[in-house]
Order: C-alpha cells, then sequence, then structure tokens
C-alpha cells in the first residue's frame, strides 16, 4: 500500500520515470501511425514523427494534462535520458561513417558544407541584430553571445535527420547521398566546436579543460582499439559477444562522455570520433552495429523526433503576428542561405544545378544540436525567455518539416539524380570506385569470393568497395516445447538462428581475411525461400549501387577433381540473377583445389598467380576485360589476354611462312571485315594503353571452329590459375560453333560452360561475367 501511495504521490498520477516512459509508448505508437499514412504519399519516417509530435504537442500544453503526465520534476529525467541517446546515436554514426568516401573527396564536402555554413552565419549575424530587440533573453545576454547563438542555429545542419532521410528515402549509396551525409557531419562537428569554444572561453582553465578531453578521447580511441582485438581473440566461435562485454564498451564510452561534460565541453564530438575511430572488422564492431542500430533506428530516434515535435507549442506563436514574423525570418533566411550557400559551391565544383538545389535542402534539415544551443547547454552564456525558446523551437522544427518533404518530393521526381551510373565497369575510369556486391550460400565458397576481392583491391589506382551477402534459404522453423529462458541462445532472437554455423565459420573466414589484408568487406545478410532469394540480391544491388554481383557456382569441386551439383534452389537463383540484375554479374566456379598453389589460396599465398582473360568478341568479354583489368595492378596477379580470332588463308600462309609475332598481333588488330567494329576498336586501344607498355600480357590464337577452340582451351589449362570469359553477345560466332551440342548449364555461355564441365579437365577456376546492358535501350541479354 505504502509503495503504491509513493508511486502517486502528490497528485501526480505517476512518477517522472513512468511519466516518461507512457510519453515514450505514446509518441512511438502515434509516430508509428502517421507513418504508416505518410508513407503512402511519400513522406519518410523522420517527418512522419515530427509531425506526430506536433499532433500531441498542443495535448501537451492543457493544465491537467501538463501537470499529470509532464511534472516539472520530469525535466532532469529526460535531460538524463537525452544524453544518454546522444551519446549512443552519435557512436553508432561514426561507427556507420564511410570515412573512405569522405577522404577520397575531401574537396568535395568540405566545400559543400562549407558554403552552406559560411552563407547561414553572414545571414544569421545580419538578422540577429533585429532578432535581439525581438527576442527576450533572462539573463540580458550581450549582442555578441546573442548573434552567435542565431549565427550557429542558421549554419546548423542535422546529421541525423540527414541520415535517416538518405536511408528511408534509399539515396544513402549515391554520390549525391555519400556527400550530403559527409558535409552534414562536417558542418555538425563544425558548429558544436564553435559552440564548445564559445561556452568555455570564459572560463580560467578552459585550455587546460579542453586539453583534458583531448586526451580522455585518445585515450578511449587507444583502449577501444586493443580492446576490440582482445574481444574479437575471445569469442571466436560465437557470432556476437555476450552482453556483458558489450556493456563494458558502452560503460568506456558514458564514462568518458560524463567526465567530458563535467569538465563543461559537450561530449557529441568525442563519442563521433570514438565511434569513426573504433576498429570496424570483427565480432566487436558487428556487434555494435547489429544491437544498437536495432535499438536507435527503431526506438530512439523516432522518439527523438518525435519529441522534437512535441515540445513545439505553435498555438501560442501563432496567436502573436509578430511571433509569426520573427518564426518566418528565421525560416526562410535558414533556407535561403543553405540553398545560396550550397548553389555556390555547386557552381565552383561543378555540381549540375538541380543536386545543388537538393543539397541545399537536405543540408537545411535541423532538429539535434541546435537544441543544445538555444536549451540548457548554453545557459553560461545566454538563457532564453520562454517565448523566444518556443519561437527558435518551432521556427527549427518547420524549417525541418519544410526541407525534408521537398527533399521527398525531390527524391520523387529526379531519379536520375540518384540512379546508379556505372551498372556495368566498362564504361568506367581506372580512376573510379568500384562497388562489388559478392554472395555466399555456405563456406566453403568464401575462399574463391575472398580471392577475388583481394585481387580486386591490390591496385592502388582503382578504389573499390565491397559487400558480402550472405544468402540463407529460410526453411520451416521446428517446433520446440522448450521455454524461451530455456533455449542455449536465449538473449538471440529467431531471425539470428538462421544460418546455424554456417554463419560464424563466414565470419571467421572475413575477420581473418580483414586482419591480414586490411581490407574492409561490409557484411549483409538476406533469408529468403529459394524462390524469391533472388529479389533480395536485386534489391541490394541496386540500394547499394553496385556495378558488378559475383555469384558462387551451384557445383563444387571433389577431391578426385569431378564437379559436384549442389541444391538446385542455388542454381535457380543464380539464373534469376542472371536474368534479373540491376548490373554486371559475375559466377565464380572454383576448380584448381589440387593445384599449389591454387586461385583460391591467393590469400594465403606470397606467390604469383597466372590469370588469363579469354576474348571472344561481344559486350560480355569486354566487360570481362575491363574487370581484369581492375585486378591487374594487384602485386600478385600476373594477367595475360588471350584473343581468338578466325584463322584465314592470308593468315595461314603468313604463320607457315613464320612472320614476327608481332607483326601478326598488329595486323590482326588493324582489323578485318568480319571483326566486330566496337571489339576492334576496343582491343586496339587497350593494346595501345596496357599491352605496348608491358603491364600486361597479349597473346593471339587462331582457330577455324568450335573443335580447335576447344583443343587450344585445353592447351591452356595447366598453365593458368584462373580464366576470366563473357558470358556471350557475339552471336553465332564461328569460333564457338558446336561446343554448345553438349552443353549442361546454358547460363554461363557456351565457352563458360565448356571450362566448367567436369569433363573438361584444367586446374584453374573460372569467372563467367556478363555485362549489364540496359532493356529500354533495346541491348537485350542473350
Amino acid at each position: 500500500m505504502d509503495a503504491t501511495h509513493s508511486m502517486f504521490c502528490n497528485n501526480d498520477l505517476v512518477n517522472p520515470l513512468s511519466s516518461m516512459g507512457m510519453q515514450v509508448s505514446c509518441i512511438l505508437v502515434v509516430s508509428h501511425i502517421f507513418n504508416v499514412v505518410f508513407r503512402t504519399v511519400g513522406q519518410p519516417g523522420p517527418i512522419a514523427q515530427i509531425l506526430a509530435g506536433l499532433a500531441l504537442g498542443p495535448m501537451s500544453h492543457i493544465p491537467y494534462i501538463k501537470a499529470t503526465f509532464f511534472p516539472a520534476s520530469s525535466i532532469n529525467y529526460y535531460e538524463v535520458v537525452s544524453f544518454f541517446c546522444r551519446i549512443h546515436f552519435m557512436f553508432l554514426f561514426g561507427l556507420e561513417m564511410n570515412m573512405h568516401y569522405a577522404m577520397r573527396n575531401l574537396r568535395r564536402v568540405n566545400f559543400v558544407a562549407c558554403g552552406g555554413a559560411l552563407m547561414g552565419a553572414v545571414f544569421g549575424l545580419s538578422v540577429s541584430f533585429y532578432l535581439h530587440q525581438e527576442l527576450n533573453t533572462l539573463d540580458n545576454a550581450p549582442l555578441y553571445y546573442f548573434s552567435m547563438i542565431i549565427m550557429l542555429v542558421v549554419s546548423y545542419t542535422s546529421s541525423p535527420m540527414v541520415i535517416r532521410l538518405a536511408a528511408e528515402l534509399r539515396f544513402a549509396a549515391s554520390d549525391v547521398g555519400r556527400t550530403a551525409v559527409s558535409s552534414a557531419l562536417i558542418t555538425e562537428m563544425g558548429c558544436l566546436l564553435l559552440f564548445n569554444v564559445m561556452v568555455n572561453w570564459r572560463k580560467a582553465n578552459h585550455i587546460s579543460s579542453g586539453l583534458g578531453c583531448f586526451v580522455i578521447t585518445v585515450f578511449v580511441v587507444y583502449v577501444n582499439r586493443h580492446l576490440a582485438v582482445w574481444l574479437n581473440a575471445r569469442n571466436r566461435n560465437q557470432k556476437y559477444l555476450k552482453a556483458p562485454e558489450l556493456l563494458l564498451i558502452l560503460f568506456i564510452l558514458l564514462t568518458s562522455s560524463m567526465i567530458i561534460e563535467i569538465c563543461g565541453y559537450n561530449s557529441i564530438m568525442s563519442c563521433f570520433i570514438i565511434g569513426l575511430l573504433f576498429p570496424k572488422e570483427g565480432k566487436t564492431a558487428r556487434t555494435l552495429l547489429h544491437k544498437l542500430g536495432y535499438s536507435i533506428y527503431n526506438f530512439v530516434l523516432p522518439v527523438y523526433f518525435g519529441y522534437l515535435g512535441l515540445q513545439c507549442d505553435l498555438i501560442n506563436v501563432f496567436k502573436s503576428l509578430q511571433r509569426v514574423a520573427n518564426m518566418a525570418i528565421l525560416i526562410l533566411l535558414s533556407i535561403g542561405s543553405k540553398l545560396g550557400g550550397t548553389l555556390i559551391a555547386s557552381r565552383y565544383l561543378k555540381i549540375p544545378t538541380s543536386e545543388g538545389i537538393f543539397l541545399g535542402f537536405i543540408l537545411n534539415t535541423r532538429g539535434y544540436a541546435d537544441l543544445l544551443f538555444i536549451g540548457a547547454a548554453a545557459k553560461q552564456v545566454i538563457t532564453f525567455d520562454s517565448e523566444a525558446y518556443n519561437v527558435l523551437l518551432v521556427s527549427i522544427v518547420l524549417n525541418t518539416i519544410i526541407s525534408g518533404m521537398i527533399v521527398a518530393f525531390l527524391v520523387r521526381g529526379e531519379d536520375k539524380m540518384f540512379a546508379n551510373n556505372y551498372t556495368a565497369i566498362e564504361p568506367q575510369q581506372m580512376e573510379d570506385e568500384l562497388r562489388i556486391l559478392a554472395c555466399v550460400y555456405d563456406p566453403r565458397q568464401v575462399s574463391a569470393i575472398l580471392a577475388t576481392v583481394l585481387a580486386v583491391h591490390g591496385s592502388r589506382v582503382s578504389p573499390s568497395t565491397t559487400y558480402l551477402m550472405h544468402l540463407i534459404e529460410l526453411v520451416k522453423k521446428i517446433k520446440s516445447n522448450l521455454l524461451y529462458h530455456e533455449k542455449e541462445n536465449a538473449d538471440l532472437s529467431d531471425d539470428e538462428d538462421y544460418g546455424g554455423n554456417d554463419v560464424v565459420e563466414i565470419n571467421n573466414s572475413l575477420d581473418s581475411f580483414t586482419a591480414e589484408t586490411k581490407i574492409l568487406v561490409h557484411q549483409r545478410r538476406a533469408v529468403s525461400s529459394f524462390p524469391s532469394l533472388y529479389e533480395d540480391v536485386c534489391n541490394e544491388a541496386e540500394d547499394l549501387q553496385v556495378s558488378i554481383v559475383l555469384l558462387p557456382f551451384h557445383k563444387h569441386q571433389r577431391i578426385d577433381g569431378k564437379l559436384e551439383s549442389g541444391k538446385e534452389g542455388i542454381r535457380i537463383t543464380n539464373q534469376k540473377v542472371l536474368r534479373h540484375a540491376p548490373c554486371s554479374v559475375g559466377v565464380i566456379v572454383e576448380r584448381g583445389l589440387a593445384r599449389v598453389p591454387g586461385f583460391s589460396q591467393l590469400v594465403a599465398s606470397e606467390g604469383i598467380q597466372n590469370i588469363a582473360t579469354l576474348f571472344f568478341g561481344g559486350p560480355d568479354d569486354r566487360e570481362a576485360i575491363a574487370w581484369s583489368l581492375r585486378i591487374s595492378g594487384s602485386p600478385r596477379v600476373n594477367l595475360t589476354i588471350i584473343r581468338f580470332l578466325l584463322t584465314s588463308s592470308s593468315q595461314s600462309e603468313q604463320i607457315e611462312s613464320g612472320q614476327s609475332e608481332e607483326k601478326e598481333i598488329l595486323m590482326s588488330l588493324s582489323g578485318e571485315e568480319t571483326v566486330n567494329e566496337i571489339d576492334n576498336t576496343f582491343m586496339v586501344d587497350f593494346y595501345n594503353r596496357y599491352v605496348t607498355s608491358g603491364h600486361i600480357g597479349y597473346v593471339e590464337k587462331f582457330v577455324k571452329h568450335g573443335a580447335e577452340t576447344v583443343a587450344a582451351l585445353k592447351q591452356i589449362g595447366d598453365m593458368y590459375s584462373l580464366f576470366i570469359v563473357g558470358k556471350g553477345g557475339r552471336g553465332q560466332s564461328s569460333l564457338t560453333i558446336g561446343m554448345s551440342d553438349w552443353e549442361e548449364c546454358p547460363e554461363l555461355g557456351t565457352v563458360g560452360d565448356v571450362l566448367a564441365s567436369s569433363d573438361f579437365d584444367i586446374h584453374g577456376s573460372v569467372l563467367i561475367v556478363q555485362q549489364h546492358r540496359d532493356v529500354k535501350k533495346g541491348l537485350l541479354h542473350d
């Protein structure tokens, strides 16, 4: 009875903690309803969540509801919970940040960020003199402090909002999306740095305190690096870290953040840097991304955005024409400054105007650290009264809603801006980033995939990003009579049980690969039945905007060298991906396991691998050569291009008379009437750029028909550890006539099917490449 009385004392329905729990529950329910409704008209989740908060806002200002559900005693609880949420999602954003893109495009993202921020500072300074007379402060703050706060508010960009908009609207993988996210983070970190300096400038020990915060951040980064390595080794045979180990990392983060806050500085920058420099490989990072990502994206941020709208008192603002005018001035200045600044930067960087307008609006989203600028964090230099605070808050919220809705409209209307411009490798330059989606069904396919990834990443000239996707067949769950707490892995959800020990083996292989090569591979997972598994692959390839999807062959090699078929569902999935993929596709046939060293042992071996690319003609073979160029930069690869040509009478005479090989090559490259002009032009350019310099080997083989082609392939079967060939696209070629009479796997193409046949004895693996052709342009696959 006493416990019940203490919980409902002082005319409060509940104590502050329970009150906050009910508010969070209410926000989650209403924001979910709004999200379902507004998604039908193309509006992203964050905008719907803020609108849900705005809808609940008027109710929270009714005196009875405010006194019951929003007691004054709960304010401190909100600040503490907000602090916990803040440090965790900034740490997560740092952990997920693609630092390599920002470093490669540092000039671009810096100019875009600085353009909008500097223009916002100028506009904010110009209007601060007027607003200083209109917005009251409780402490009669000096004009220069007031002006700096307004400048920060107008210049600021909310990185959480930009990141969520990019994810919800599915443009995060595009160049525009990555530029927006990187620019938003740079702007936010810059504004927070200036805010920290401004707040602590008057303190006598501000320099020593700042250095202390810097030392704490560096120390935590150092500890995390060694702690992550230890935890990875400790949990080698587990999918994820144990809960106490995860809590240890978060406890270190929390402790360092609290020390920095006690010193008078904001800990957001420190948390972001700690996440940014946290080791990305191994089970530790994988556990943090999985556990924090789910909770933050599904619960913390929706509540945060909803509570942002909940705090607004729209009725109070619209009661006064003067307050409406001040709010409108702030909104228009914010939009104008960001739009103008990014357009100027875009003009200088030669970015299209449409992209500049989009960047201006998405970088105009607010609602995170700017609440610190006008709230309790700034009370050491300025304190706004309730009406001034409400005007600033409403302008921030409405500004974000307006910009977010325009961003959603632009995304729907400007498909070309966010489309994948590189759905094939051939049109790309060597300096362009190559994005790869490599798929595996079980652990034995990982070695060949990782060897291919290592070969591509070996070049310093050609940047590349690889995603490894584990494809898991969805099977019917076996019912168990065990209770939840009686299960061995009760802390894991049912979804995480899919894949079994294969997941652990694949993770271990990938962790070892990353530790040896320092190449970061981003992991993905798809769980579906075989008939629909291809849709997950194609959708992921489209979302990530990759240029090629790598698939393992459905057969695997036995000890005796024969190829044994695996699940038929794997073959069907591969066939559907080849038909429907939005980019090029490569199928890896792992052979030559008895060869030492074989291509699959590229990671463990220090030797040079001899690789041959077979060229018969057609777009798929050109794509195979474009892929080969990417791996030719690896110091472990010795690449040779073998071109097959029809033997004519004149060429037969030249060969018999013993004329020089160089003359034969030049004459064949000069082109005959039977050679496709596109192929001929492509090979002439390739020969002049790469063969004459000695970078790549070049051999020509003259054959009359398919039988001689097969004989020539048998002659070189033991010379190379990997054969790369195009699937088809060469039409009815005399070079391959008769080779498809006994085909087993037509999805590999004529030559690929021969090389992958169990009856064809070669000691090298095979990579069959199919180039993506746009069906809308009438270029269909074979």
